[in-house]
Formats: structure tokens, sequence, C-alpha cells
């Protein structure tokens, strides 16, 4: 993450039930390019830009710890504190669609 700041979206990802559908659909749509990222029994794919290669997200199976997950965008804020900011989540009203993960 080239000259990331606290605030900026560091990451998007596309949890589906068909994985290999959306990789093709964006493929054909906006020229992405993928690599497989392997999960053990399945791959998860990386998406990035046919000209510079730069990854710009992910699409990933709906299943494992993904399983839950809505089929929707869904950005990845940095942020200082990861569990302060999830708690502020909370003590504002809003809800945590899964518990806090550590990459």
């Amino acid at each position: 993450m080239d000259n990331a700041q606290l605030g900026d979206i560091a990451w998007l990802d596309l949890t589906v039930d068909d994985a290999e559908g959306v990789r093709d659909f964006y493929q054909a749509v906006i020229g992405w390019e993928y690599d497989e990222v392997n999960i053990g029994e399945y791959s998860d794919f990386a998406m990035k830009t046919a000209d510079s290669g730069k990854t710009v997200s992910g699409v990933c199976h709906a299943r494992g710890p993904n399983a839950d997950l809505p089929p929707m965008w869904l950005p990845y804020f940095l942020v200082a504190d990861v569990d302060s900011a999830a708690n502020t989540v909370l003590t504002k009203g809003g809800e945590l669609i899964t518990e806090v993960k550590s990459m």
C-alpha cells in the first residue's frame, strides 16, 4: 500500500457463491486479470489491473471464514487501532458482520 494513510480504503473484497463466474465477469467487463490465492481446498482470486499488474481487490468464495459474509463489495478501512475502531462502531450503533480478524 504505497502512500497509504489512515482512513484510506485499504482493500476491497467481494465474497460470492460463484467466485469463478464473478472473476470472469470482471475480467471481461473491466479487463482485470487474476492470481489464484490457495485457501486449501479451493482458491480465491486476487484481482489486478491488466496494464500495471497492481492488485486492486479480492473475489472470494463464500466458504470457510467467509461463509457468513453478504454477497457485496466489502471495503476495509485503514485505522490505527482495529479493536478501538470496532468498539466505536458498536458504541455508535453499528454492528460487526463478523468478529474482528487479524491478517
